[in-house]
């Protein structure tokens, strides 16, 4: 493997922000439930429901980003980005699993990995906009 090591045309250096988001939530979800502070003045906000939306829309969003100067059509983009919104949703509930099954004081909730999805999804709309538009649609938009 030379220097020049790609993943579908994408530098391989381009995945360390992804990956790096990605170990990052894989962290927070293995903290023990009575490690976890609890601010009851951001109750009413649900904010550990934004806090997870934020997360995994956080993966999508990185791992789309190293796409966004690939050598792809903006087809073969948005199904990239397809790949990965459904990657990052089936990781959400395998989160669940593992804090149910392996780490303690948390529990299986299934609130929170709709949370999870719903913000995949919305980083999929964003990447979507961001990394894979036409370039003379970005040319013709002012």
């Amino acid at each position: 493997m030379d220097n020049n090591s790609s993943f579908s045309g994408v530098d391989v250096k381009k995945f360390i922000p992804g990956i790096t988001w990605f170990l990052l939530v894989l962290v927070l979800i293995c903290i023990p439930g009575e490690d976890i502070p609890k601010i009851e003045e951001l109750d009413f906000l649900n904010f550990d429901k934004l806090v997870h939306a934020g997360l995994f829309g956080g993966i999508v969003f990185f791992f789309a980003m190293a796409y966004n100067k690939a050598a792809l059509t903006q087809k073969e983009k948005l199904l990239v980005f397809l790949k990965i919104t459904l990657a990052t949703v089936i990781w959400g509930i395998t989160t669940e699993f593992i804090q149910k099954i392996f780490i303690p004081g948390r529990q299986f909730d299934l609130l929170d990995w709709l949370a999870d999805s719903l913000g995949a999804i919305a980083a999929f709309f964003v990447s979507r906009l961001f990394f894979a538009r036409k370039k003379s649609d970005l040319l013709t938009k002012t």
